[in-house]
């Protein structure tokens, strides 16, 4: 079989701490699936940008184009405004038109929340990934007077709100079969009333599948009150933005965060990142928590036995994921869970766990 090509960008900060910790992982994961790992390593980011004005090649889309998954490490840095390093996350997201954000929230034994009661929080969010508030329409006027005007548009269309409402629908069947949509058509008629429209058409195409709209604020409420009512989330890219932050917080920290930015049948790869960004207060002291960058990897082994490029990586994915939650449970735990832990004591107790469940 064909070698799996797989784009690794470490970034800036902390990206190339946990990186380095998920090719730890994939290299135990390659053994075990007999499938050789193409994997190549881009020097993108901040660095980058300092010598060269750019933070990645003019071509680096081109350059990505003949790879299976793209995994990222982190993009941002004090020394240059935020835009310019994430703008190379946001061109991947729109020119390859991964139009869906997936973010599990899953809280694991032994990893402490900030909810006393203690629930089980098992939750995916489906975020439209591609429009809504992100899709960079307006501009500002009169810039620096008194009179300045800034105008943001959201742009909402019924196509990429259908498309990402069937994929939550079709996650659902394979779960709980339960899909609430975020929604704030009583106070945003016009963008959310049309969002509303669309993904109820969607629901009556899935009787086998119990449906609900939530409003935003709402949301926000039953997540910290009752988070083990949810099973999957469809919300537009803003409301998922916010509420995967509130998720993460609940299931322990924005250090277990994972992401996968994807379009399931599309001819371009997906790109799998942890959500926890550069963190540049703790970059280079060897603690950031690798745990969110090795479920993202898990989530991609999904995605390439999906595409037929990794046969069984669905349950490569399901190990990987197993060997997370078993060290969650007993530690080792970076100082974000209350622990003393380095990045490398944590990503090698995973690798280690992920080792022994393959019978390697």
């Amino acid at each position: 079989m064909l070698p799996v090509r797989l784009a690794v960008i470490p970034g800036d900060g902390v990206g190339p701490e946990v990186t380095a910790e998920v090719l730890r992982v994939l290299r135990v994961v390659e053994r075990r699936s007999q499938v050789p790992f193409d994997i190549v390593e881009f020097p993108w980011g901040t660095d980058h940008y300092l010598r060269t004005g750019h933070v990645a090649p003019p071509d680096f889309l081109e350059v990505l184009r003949g790879f299976d998954a793209i995994l990222l490490g982190a993009m941002g840095d004090p020394r240059v405004p935020d835009h310019i390093p994430v703008g190379l996350v946001l061109q991947i997201r729109r020119q390859f038109d991964l139009y869906v954000n997936l973010r599990p929230i899953r809280l694991v034994p032994g990893v402490p929340t900030p909810l006393a009661h203690r629930p089980t929080i098992d939750i995916l969010f489906v975020r439209e990934n591609t429009e809504g508030e992100y899709a960079q329409s307006g501009g500002r006027l009169y810039t620096g007077s008194k009179d300045e005007i800034a105008v943001h548009t959201a742009v909402f269309t019924a196509r990429g709100i259908e498309r990402v409402a069937v994929y939550a629908f079709e996650r659902a069947r394979r779960r709980r079969r339960l899909v609430t949509s975020v929604s704030k058509a009583n106070a945003l008629p016009h963008t959310y009333g049309l969002w509303d429209e669309v993904v109820k058409r969607v629901a009556s195409r899935y009787p086998d599948v119990t449906f609900e709209t939530v409003l935003v604020d709402a949301m926000a409420y039953h997540m910290v009150r009752q988070p083990d009512r949810f099973d999957v989330v469809v919300a537009s890219n803003l409301f998922g933005d916010i509420l995967t932050d509130l998720g993460a917080a609940l299931q322990g920290g924005l250090g277990l965060a994972a992401s996968a930015n994807l379009n399931p049948d599309g001819p371009y790869p997906a790109m799998f990142e942890p959500v926890h960004g550069s963190a540049p207060d703790i970059a280079g002291r060897g603690i950031a928590n690798p745990v969110g960058a090795i479920w993202s990897a898990a989530l991609a082994l999904e995605y390439l036995a999906h595409r037929g490029r990794l046969p069984g990586g669905d349950r490569l994915a399901e190990v990987v994921v197993q060997a997370i939650t078993d060290v969650l449970g007993v530690g080792p735990h970076t100082p974000d869970l209350g622990g003393s832990a380095s990045t490398s004591d944590v990503g090698r107790a995973i690798t280690e766990r992920v080792t022994e469940l393959m019978g390697l």
